[in-house]
């Protein structure tokens, strides 16, 4: 691609990447660059100047649509409520660390981690946050490495040891989707993988990062916590994919467990997880806390049991619109409540 590019202009490339055409236009906001997913990344100096000699300080990176909605970021807000239960456990937050580490699980980690799981399984059918997932490029698997390493990196800003436990809890993510090890065709060891890492291992990075006070000491409670909440839900997020797990040679733990299992078993999971947080409160002498997060889990409970009944009549009821539905409701009534505990220890 030769030449200058003129303010204003509309690029085009053909389907090897290769320069085609421009259209000026006079609205600068209206700016979009058209590439298929083979092209993986695109360099241009703020549209002005020559493009063969782009000038760093105004060069943009421009991911392609599939590779954004691969990576899933709205699916963060599923994970959240960890984060917001760990923070409000913390007696004295350093602020700029917490906002840091938020950054770091959930427009990091946590895309890259869904962003890899489906350049490996290049799924055709519904995926977690996606109905029609679009297939995977190269610049998805290119763009996973970049925001592992970015996590990585800013995981020293907030502690050496965070830093150092980041490769740990990024590397189980990808040996859970890795073609060559794949933890996840596994049902027991793939849940457990998912309840250690993403449930009890996302309390302590939380709580430690987050904490003015530096120490390594983090309560062993709410890690459980976090692990049993995790693992009461995991394989509900399941329950709609099973032909197409096994197509892909993995057996889930939603999969051995049946749909009706699946229902009965996160039942008893999260039953667990109260009650751990119910000892956990009441030890504290928050008893009024623990009112507050069991109101909020009323919502959840009623559509549970709701969906677990037409369930039971109709195995297609278990499917990718009630799945997200019970997503969005689970996650939005947790959040809210983990976010008033985080507030409420300023009033007290």
């Amino acid at each position: 691609m030769q030449g200058s590019l003129k303010r204003n202009s509309l690029i085009f490339f053909d389907q090897r990447g290769k320069f085609s055409t421009t259209y000026n236009f006079t609205n600068t906001r209206d700016v979009r660059v058209y590439f298929p997913d083979t092209f993986p990344f695109l360099f241009l100096n703020n549209f002005s100047g020559r493009s063969s000699s782009p000038n760093l300080q105004e060069t943009i990176v421009v991911l392609s649509a599939s590779t954004f909605k691969l990576l899933r970021l709205p699916f963060s807000i599923f994970l959240s409520p960890l984060y917001f239960f760990a923070l409000s456990q913390v007696p004295h937050i350093d602020w700029n660390k917490a906002v840091l580490v938020f950054i770091i699980l959930h427009f990091l980690v946590y895309p890259a981690s869904n962003g890899y799981n489906s350049y490996m399984d290049r799924d055709t059918e519904s995926i977690g946050g996606l109905e029609k997932p679009p297939l995977p490029s190269r610049q998805l698997y290119l763009t996973t490495i970049v925001l592992d390493i970015t996590a990585i990196l800013l995981g020293f800003i907030v502690d050496p040891v965070f830093g150092l436990i980041m490769p740990l809890y990024i590397g189980a993510s990808k040996a859970y989707s890795y073609r060559g090890i794949r933890l996840k065709k596994f049902p027991v060891i793939g849940y457990l993988t998912v309840i250690i890492f993403q449930g009890a291992l996302t309390f302590w990075l939380v709580y430690y990062g987050s904490n003015a006070e530096n120490t390594l000491g983090v309560p062993w409670q709410g890690m459980v916590i976090c692990a049993l909440l995790i693992g009461g839900f995991y394989p509900l997020t399941q329950i709609y994919q099973h032909q197409q797990d096994l197509q892909d040679g993995v057996v889930t733990i939603s999969y051995k467990l049946g749909y009706t299992g699946t229902f009965i078993f996160c039942a008893i999971v999260y039953l667990f997880a109260w009650l751990f947080m119910a000892q956990f409160f009441i030890r504290k002498d928050d008893g009024d806390k623990l009112l507050l997060v069991s109101i909020f889990f009323i919502p959840v409970i009623v559509y549970f049991i709701k969906w677990f009944s037409t369930v039971r009549k109709n195995n297609s009821e278990a499917n990718f619109k009630n799945t997200m539905k019970m997503n969005w409701l689970a996650s939005a009534c947790t959040n809210t409540a983990f976010i008033i505990l985080l507030t409420w220890k300023y009033f007290e």
